[in-house]
């Protein structure tokens, strides 16, 4: 199996969708959460290529197979007066881990935020998921344990959505 020094990062093209979604669908099945996935490649390709793209991704590649994935996108602090990068998510097929190339998507992450001037860098974990905690808590980030993340989704969203204010 070729290592982690043949590997190469580079930002995702139209050619990357279909192996990015079945990098997706992986990483649902790892988070027990495949039941929820409903994006197609129809769908992934306008959100990352589309009129206007609302996230951006890169890919890791080892040889010529696409073995992990960042998907991220701006948000914004008005407490800092700047934007932010927020990762959606982060995965390395699992032949491929503890070679370092989680670390290194997270890092040219990392370095495209600080080069847009980004005030921070946030991502969610699920609780269980332990080897990822050790990981991020490695690097220096830190739980944010005075927040409570909400989510509207389905008919809840539709209903806000149509609804008068």
């Amino acid at each position: 199996m070729p290592s982690s020094e043949d590997a190469r990062i580079r930002f995702a093209t139209p050619a990357d969708v279909p192996n990015i979604l079945g990098l997706i669908r992986e990483l649902a099945e790892y988070e027990r959460l495949l039941d929820q996935v409903v994006a197609d490649e129809a769908a992934l390709q306008r959100a990352l290529f589309g009129e206007r793209p609302f996230v951006e991704a890169l890919v890791s590649i080892v040889g010529d197979e696409t073995v992990g994935f960042a998907l991220f996108f701006h948000n914004f602090s008005t407490f800092l007066g700047k934007p932010g990068m927020y990762l959606e998510d982060l995965y390395v097929r699992p032949a491929f881990r503890g070679q370092g190339l989680g670390k290194a998507l997270l890092t040219e992450v990392g370095r495209i935020a600080v080069n847009r001037n980004c005030g921070r860098m946030e991502w969610s974990v699920l609780d269980w998921n332990e080897p990822s905690i050790r990981f991020y808590e490695s690097l220096g980030a830190k739980p944010l344990s005075d927040w409570t993340t909400y989510r509207l989704t389905g008919d809840a969203l539709q209903s806000l959505g149509r609804s008068e204010p």
